[in-house]
């Protein structure tokens, strides 16, 4: 036994030196087969017919190297929607084989920090992967012509940059940037987008102090989802999202953060300490989506922008508190990069992972 032992460890050592004797060899190598793969896969390729939701950001303002900012991807035939943009959410988009050239609009549910940070990237790779001839189209409620004029401003430098480093054949003059779409609602719905049998309806919720804000419904060939954006529970996505087959509900657990608030001001960070008060109230815990969930008739619920970060699953449980005895369904934490397909004239909702 010995004799393999000593035999084993020799191989071993034999092998480690033969690495780094010939690592600029074996690096370069394996550079070159990366480098073939480096335009990526296509994930919109294999998808079939249906509404499909992706998680391109599960998380929050606060820092969390697992999740990036709020971000979702709704899929429809050949309509491909990203609804929210936060810090990295394009980064993700792009790893999950998703690329933002064939991206057909942003829509934003408001204008938070962390729900709008990421859109520089998204107009710059919507424009640049595919020689876009059109600003990426920016849907939102009134206020988003001064967001989408604050990101072309500060993007005008580098765009003149671009057009003149790779010519206007590859990056086109008229294709930089993002143009608003505002909307307005009379009532607390309205449908903003209709065609290629899809339908998206904007819906009012509840954010105060912030306002406007809005969660968007998608249907299509029979199928529905609903996406929150940031509320407080909500009656109105309830009324609205009803029968919808999946929703997508942000969350805050509130003992968890009470326990962080409590820390900060141990330490005589008051200030911080009161942010973690005041954001309590305007966010639903996972128990309130639960019961929103439940009323709405969905068959799954999906939680994301989840607040306080969690780094690893063994704490979803105690972020999830009593919400598994308020509804029926599935429940899910959202992780970033989750794909959930929902075939035409059907119950089912298939999930895979895409990172």
């Amino acid at each position: 036994m010995r004799r393999i032992v000593t035999g084993l460890l020799a191989v071993s050592a034999i092998a480690l030196a033969g690495a780094f004797l010939f690592q600029k060899q074996i690096g370069t190598a394996i550079f070159q087969r990366a480098a073939q793969e480096a335009p990526g896969r296509d994930s919109l390729a294999s998808l079939g017919d249906g509404l499909h939701l992706g998680l391109c950001g599960t998380g929050s303002p606060m820092p969390n190297p697992r999740r990036a900012g709020p971000c979702n991807v709704i899929v429809a035939g050949q309509q491909v929607f990203v609804i929210d943009m936060g810090e990295n959410g394009n980064r993700n988009l792009n790893l999950m084989g998703i690329s933002t050239a064939e991206v057909d609009a942003l829509l934003l549910t408001h204008f938070h920090s962390d729900h709008i940070d990421g859109l520089g990237p998204l107009m710059l790779y919507h424009w640049t992967r595919g020689a876009s001839t059109a600003p990426l189209p920016v849907y939102g409620p009134q206020g988003v012509e001064q967001v989408v004029a604050g990101f072309n401003a500060a993007y005008a430098l580098d765009r003149t940059y671009r057009v003149a480093h790779h010519g206007e054949t590859v990056v086109p003059r008229s294709g930089g940037g993002a143009a608003a779409r505002p909307f307005a609602m009379t009532g607390s719905s309205a449908v903003i987008l209709r065609g290629g049998g899809l339908k998206v309806t904007a819906f009012a919720v509840d954010h105060d102090p912030v306002a406007p804000a809005v969660g968007y419904r998608f249907d299509y060939k029979g199928r529905a989802v609903c996406i929150s954006g940031d509320t407080a529970q909500s009656a109105n996505l309830v009324a609205v999202c009803k029968g919808a087959d999946l929703i997508v509900h942000d969350a805050l657990q509130p003992r968890m953060v009470k326990e962080i608030e409590a820390a900060f001001a141990g330490r005589g960070n008051a200030g911080t300490a009161k942010i973690f008060a005041d954001i309590r109230d305007y966010h639903a815990s996972p128990e309130q989506a639960a019961q929103s969930a439940k009323e709405a008739g969905a068959r799954m619920l999906v939680l994301s922008h989840l607040v306080p970060p969690l780094p690893y699953s063994y704490l979803y449980p105690a972020f999830l508190g009593d919400a598994p005895a308020r509804f029926d369904g599935k429940i899910v934490v959202g992780e970033d990069g989750m794909l959930f397909s929902l075939p035409p004239q059907s119950d089912a909702i298939k999930r895979r992972d895409l990172l």
